[in-house]
């Protein structure tokens, strides 16, 4: 029997989903204002930096113990926990004229990023009905993948005004989202004393500065990268190690034991890097390449990244009649040809070549990652689907910085001074290079995950 979808659930998801596009959108959104913030503030390029790496470490950091949260608090502590951590920080940085202000307004930022991530994704798992998961993972996934390609459009709009506005606009917008969840979040599960295993939140701490410090490092000094990337790994494998000995881990390892799901996870990781790839290497190449504005360059991104927001939901859609094998391989047909545009064009310095393969790149991104999400969650007992959303929460933060870390590193190593323009696009060239290479393995991953799933059903099937 189909169930009706409540106003009350349609207007919580539009709650916190407003809250964690708010704080994906401003990810990227900073980057443009990074050269306005250096002369201003009369900084280098490694400290303005931190108002990203900041930002983001704090919000890996937080993501994780989501699960421990959510069985702790009640769905409603969360969001005004989350709702004041993030407006507080918006005021802060709407009204901050020095570097030291700015950065604490962004860390307060990533303390409610970091609950609000995963809030709305729990909601949806736990009230949607089952026949419309799709469609409402769609929606939400629409926040998480196309928030990102917005960013450079909103801030290259603003940063020409005052930059300021690129928080204060946010911050109107988080008051709306926090009345609308006061009069629409309900609680329909019961909380439980769990305890927060702090050695192995500490664990994790380490792992993911290690990570994002050591990806942040790799074009200044390798050696310094690879120490910091030695510190994670220590970090990774205390956690892993403390996780097997506990009874209430942070997030529950077992989920992983699952083919099907790691190979989802895997795919959905490939996705996030191809997003924040692209997104790093088009604005770049669009103003030093085609000799755009930011404006423009921004502009030239917009109907890519609508393009994949509208399609978000309409995948869900799909996948709640159909199944996950149809708007997969959708995704992947329109990601590859993307791709190719974008790799055959890259020396061409061509704006329209460019604006094609992002739009094909955005429209797989639409149909795919809700999807993948959905359908990896899916392959879980529905008990562990809150372990199962800290993973794939924390990881898309993870591939976000890694992604970036690894593309602009790809650009920088063919960059040549004596020649910007040129190598500038053989460098666009080589990251697509790479990109078409994940493309393969993402390809394989997702298609043998897609089997599992095919010959589980099957076999639950014959045994009843």
């Amino acid at each position: 029997m189909t169930r009706k979808i409540s106003t009350k659930l349609y207007l919580s998801i539009v709650a916190t989903g407003l809250m964690a596009f708010c704080g994906v959108l401003i990810e990227t959104a900073m980057n443009v204002t990074f050269p306005t913030l250096m002369t201003q503030f009369n900084v280098d390029t490694a400290t303005i930096q931190w108002l990203t790496t900041g930002y983001l470490l704090v919000v890996s950091i937080i993501v994780p113990i989501s699960g421990v949260l959510k069985r702790r608090f009640t769905t409603m502590q969360l969001f005004l926990t989350a709702s004041a951590f993030f407006i507080v920080g918006l005021l802060i940085c709407t009204l901050a004229n020095r570097f030291d202000v700015l950065l604490i307004g962004r860390i307060i930022q990533g303390l409610g990023t970091g609950i609000a991530l995963p809030l709305m994704f729990n909601i949806i798992l736990e009230q949607a009905p089952l026949d419309k998961i799709g469609l409402l993972m769609g929606i939400g996934t629409l926040v998480t993948a196309i928030a990102p390609a917005l960013g450079p459009t909103y801030g290259g709009l603003l940063i020409g005004l005052n930059w300021h506005a690129i928080f204060g606009i946010l911050l109107a917008i988080m008051v709306i989202a926090l009345f609308l969840g006061i009069f629409s979040i309900t609680q329909v599960s019961k909380t439980v004393k769990v305890r927060l295993d702090f050695p192995s939140w500490i664990a994790i701490a380490i792992f993911f500065a290690g990570a994002i410090l050591g990806l942040n490092n790799i074009e200044a000094s390798l050696t310094t990268a690879s120490i910091y990337g030695l510190i994670g790994i220590i970090g990774l494998i205390g956690f892993i190690v403390r996780s097997k000995h506990i009874d209430d881990p942070i997030i529950r390892l077992n989920v992983f034991k699952n083919k099907s799901f790691d190979l989802h996870v895997v795919s959905f990781v490939v996705f996030q890097i191809m997003n924040v790839g692209v997104a790093f290497v088009l604005p770049n190449y669009l103003q030093i390449v085609a000799h755009t504005s930011s404006l423009t360059a921004g502009l030239l991104l917009l109907p890519g990244a609508a393009l994949g927001a509208i399609l978000a939901p309409v995948s869900g859609t799909i996948y709640d009649r159909l199944g996950p094998t149809k708007p997969i391989t959708i995704a992947l047909v329109f990601q590859t040809m993307g791709l190719i545009v974008l790799l055959v064009e890259a020396l061409s310095a061509s704006p329209v070549s460019q604006l094609i393969g992002y739009i094909l790149m955005m429209l797989g991104t639409g149909f795919g990652m809700s999807t993948i999400i959905t359908n990896g969650l899916a392959q879980i007992p529905k008990a562990e689907n809150v372990d199962g959303n800290a993973v794939f929460n924390t990881l898309q933060q993870f591939a976000g910085a890694f992604g970036t870390a690894v593309i602009s590193m790809v650009v920088a190593l063919a960059q040549v001074k004596t020649d910007y323009f040129h190598t500038t696009a053989v460098g666009a060239q080589h990251a697509f290079i790479v990109l078409m290479v994940l493309e393969v393995v993402n390809i394989i991953c997702i298609f043998t995950g897609l089997h599992f799933d095919k010959s589980r059903n099957q076999d639950q099937d014959a045994s009843n």
